[in-house]
């Protein structure tokens, strides 16, 4: 894996803070597949760029 900090997978707490919002809204858009991201066994793992270009398409950037 790289070292580019884009690339680095966040939990479902980080994913939280990023975006402010509560786990249920987080598994919603990580369950909707709003925010790109996958699963090894029970564990999401979600890329960071993941979050990045969701709140880019949200905010019109």
């Amino acid at each position: 894996m790289c070292n580019n900090e884009s690339h680095d997978l966040i939990s479902i707490d980080d994913l939280c803070e990023m975006l402010f919002i509560g786990k249920n809204a987080a598994y919603h858009l990580l369950n909707t597949g709003e925010i790109k991201a996958f699963r090894i066994g029970r564990s999401w793992k979600i890329p960071r760029l993941s979050v990045i270009n969701y709140i880019k398409s949200k905010s019109g950037l």
